[in-house]
């Protein structure tokens, strides 16, 4: 038991570090401007992708010690061989896809340092996050089926994981960009307020890549019934990441129609603060809820649909 918990940790751990690493790089480039990708704020988005990406691989690592001991039943880490790491990681699906995750953050981490155009490093970060969060697929439900209705599965569970990564990536940035002070080249309030005032078309999309996917999900996993929903502690925990995720819609809902709308009408007339702190709770609310969604994630991701 106290290996299945922490290897929940584990799991939440990653999806949160290669979602926020993700997300912000994409947040850089569909909302910032390419002045703003060489401001101060910028660079501290930089910084964040790039610790993300080295955290990532350190667990990964990690993850892949405690797979090795729990599939070959040592008692210790210590009795582990190279023989196990091999089978793991060059015999299966998942190892492969391991290893493509710790390249893709090698280059994330190695991008992040070098001096590039500020467009261009952003894009590579994305793109390599992108496929580092991807790869997660490989060790959940997404990899349970084989053929075509395996592709489906994959394909479905990696538009689920880029999706919410997007939307956690977001929320990272925005929190980041309200609790920035002001420079003298950027107002990073001023730049919170044309992002979240702009993000109507982005966060649709976000929204409806998560339910399109979320349902051919269950499809896949526990067919055309409900009766898993009730009966079953994996249904019970979906019911409850519903709630959460209804709970994370409501608050964006009020972000876009209600505080960001303030916000702009503050700027324009001189009085922030208080707009800028209301949006700012808001925002680490979503976020909270985010990172509960997240963890039901990282344990639904060990449990059988059919199992109670």
């Amino acid at each position: 038991m106290a290996g299945d918990w922490l290897t929940i940790v584990l799991r939440l751990a990653l999806y949160l570090d290669l979602a926020a690493a993700f997300g912000v790089a994409m947040f850089g480039l569909y909302a910032l401007g390419n002045d703003e990708r060489s401001s101060t704020i910028s660079r501290r988005y930089r910084v964040l992708i790039g610790a993300s990406a080295a955290i990532g691989i350190a667990l990964s690592m990690w993850g892949m010690t405690v797979m090795a001991k729990a599939m070959s039943g040592a008692q210790s880490y210590a009795e582990l061989s190279t023989h196990v790491f091999d089978m793991l990681i060059t015999g299966t699906h998942m190892g492969i896809a391991w290893c493509i995750r710790i390249l893709a953050l090698l280059v994330c981490v190695l991008v992040a340092m070098l001096k590039l155009n500020a467009t261009l490093r952003f894009a590579v970060m994305a793109l390599s996050t992108g496929v580092a969060l991807a790869t997660l697929a490989w060790a959940g439900h997404g990899a349970m089926d084989d053929g075509v209705r395996g592709y489906i599965h994959l394909a479905s569970d990696i538009t689920h994981l880029w999706a919410a990564g997007a939307w956690v990536g977001a929320l990272v940035a925005f929190l980041m960009l309200a609790s920035h002070k002001q420079d003298v080249a950027q107002d990073p309030v001023a730049v919170l307020s044309r992002t979240s005032n702009g993000f109507t078309r982005i966060g649709t999309a976000i929204v409806a890549a998560l339910v399109v996917s979320g349902i051919l999900n269950y499809l896949l996993i526990a067919g055309p019934s409900f009766d898993p929903l009730i009966s079953t502690l994996y249904g019970r925990l979906l019911m409850v990441k519903l709630l959460l995720f209804a709970g994370m819609l409501a608050l964006a809902a009020a972000n876009r129609y209600r505080l960001s709308p303030s916000l702009e009408a503050a700027l324009k007339a001189g009085n922030r603060a208080q707009a800028v702190i209301k949006l700012r709770q808001s925002l680490f609310t979503e976020a909270t809820l985010a990172v509960l969604v997240l963890a039901i994630v990282a344990w639904l991701g060990i449990l059988s649909p059919t199992g109670t």
